[in-house]
């Protein structure tokens, strides 16, 4: 039986997924605190032992505190794992920086480009950190259903392979498995563009379009995702793991896909400012519609679906437009 150190651990980012991962990691034994940016949703949490915005059926454990101090939360912590928004990802980085311990490791949850640079969450931890031991955690998962103990899998990928296994055990438990990678490269272009394609699968059905449109999506969007990983020098394989085409399927066939939601709201007319209203919560995939636009073009990577999605969300392209501008595409190999 493989063996596990129950170490003490740190979580920053207090929304819906940050909270996940800190109650898995409470309920897997191992000490746990979460920090957030927000002092009154802190508070608020630490009274009523559960996260009442984002997580409200899931109880905290004993072994997790809420911090409102970061460098106390982070004292002592063996692992600090980042689950922020990807345009707030650099800036909590380098509030984080002057914090961490020697032998503190970095691993993170957010998936997507900076919108700036084009970098991706490994290039800005590079950028900000250094040489840190760093891993990204990503696959087909719904905060609300690992918050309540729902079985799930999902990625850590890491080029430090005994970081990656040393993190997957401290993840993995009775309802909750984690596999290991060391194509960091792959599992990050696979969580950016699936929010994309995601806004895609959303806008069809919202549209009123059906499964055959869906399903057509989402393996093309999975041939646009290789397409772009592959150029940035991902293995091709990756795509098809739960960073890749898990994440992708979920994300466009569940209603818990936030990014999901918002393509609906638009194939039935609303516009993305009442999409976003309604929805209350970041969607990933409007600042990834434009940064994956970027970085296809600057590579020269042909990505027809994001391309048209990015045309809808900046360039004011009509939805019908962009679904005719598609069908209307020259025949071409499958395999291109």
């Amino acid at each position: 039986m493989q063996s596990r150190r129950t170490e003490p651990m740190t979580v920053i980012g207090a929304g819906s997924w940050g909270t996940a991962l800190a109650i898995l990691l409470a309920r897997e034994g191992h000490p746990t605190h979460l920090w957030g940016r927000d002092a009154a949703h802190l508070d608020e949490m630490r009274r009523a032992r559960r996260n009442l915005r984002y997580l409200p059926d899931a109880l905290f454990p004993e072994t997790l505190e809420v911090m409102s101090d970061l460098k106390s939360a982070l004292q002592g912590a063996r692992d600090a794992l980042i689950a922020v928004p990807s345009q707030a990802f650099r800036a909590t980085l380098e509030r984080v920086r002057p914090h961490l311990a020697p032998h503190t490791r970095i691993a993170w949850a957010t998936k997507g480009f900076e919108i700036s640079t084009g970098l991706l969450p490994h290039q800005v931890v590079r950028a900000v950190l250094g040489t840190t031991p760093g891993a990204v955690l990503s696959g087909p998962t719904f905060a609300k259903e690992v918050g309540v103990g729902l079985p799930t899998a999902m990625t850590v990928a890491s080029l430090d392979e005994q970081f990656a296994k040393e993190l997957a055990l401290s993840l993995s438990g009775p309802r909750f498995r984690a596999y290991t990678q060391t194509d960091i490269m792959g599992v990050e272009v696979g969580g950016a563009v699936k929010n994309v394609i995601a806004i895609g699968s959303g806008i069809a059905d919202g549209m009123g379009y059906g499964a055959n449109t869906r399903v057509a999506l989402i393996t093309r969007g999975l041939a646009e995702m290789m397409r772009l990983g592959v150029k940035l020098g991902a293995a091709r394989e990756t795509f098809m793991g739960l960073a890749g085409l898990g994440d992708l399927v979920l994300t466009c066939t569940d209603d818990q896909s936030r990014n999901r939601r918002f393509g609906m709201a638009l194939g039935r007319g609303e516009s993305a400012a009442q999409a976003q209203g309604a929805i209350q919560q970041v969607v990933e995939g409007v600042l990834a519609a434009r940064a994956v636009y970027d970085v296809a073009l600057r590579l020269d990577v042909d990505m027809p679906i994001c391309r048209e999605i990015y045309g809808i969300m900046y360039e004011d392209k009509p939805v019908a437009a962009a679904v005719q501008a598609l069908m209307g595409r020259e025949v071409r190999s499958e395999t291109e």
